[in-house]
């Protein structure tokens, strides 16, 4: 089993950073999952790779316990969020590149 070791990104159905703090252990599929012919569901052979995501404080944490259990693991860097502050005021600005209407 490889795991993957990365900071979960902000969910588009929320405005703050809840739950991104921590940092995830995953594990990923060792095979493809297949659908099955009988019902159409989707499944896969293992339980680890869907269901068991551990969760750390720091990411020295999560590497320990990945050297530690001997789990070949990558490590995703979390992107950097750059801000792109706005203001009410724009929307009525000569410089405004398309009118605004409603």
């Amino acid at each position: 089993m490889f795991a993957r070791i990365f900071k979960p990104a902000k969910t588009a159905m929320q405005s703050g950073r809840a739950k991104t703090t921590q940092w995830v252990l995953e594990f990923e599929a060792a095979t493809a999952r297949r659908i099955d012919p009988l019902m159409g569901w989707t499944s896969a052979d293992e339980t680890a790779s869907g269901q068991v995501r551990l969760k750390f404080d720091s990411q020295e944490e999560a590497v320990a316990y990945a050297e530690r259990n001997k789990l070949p693991f990558r490590i995703d860097a979390p992107r950097v969020q750059i801000p792109n502050p706005k203001a009410y005021s724009d929307n009525f600005a000569f410089q405004r590149r398309k009118p605004w209407t409603h």
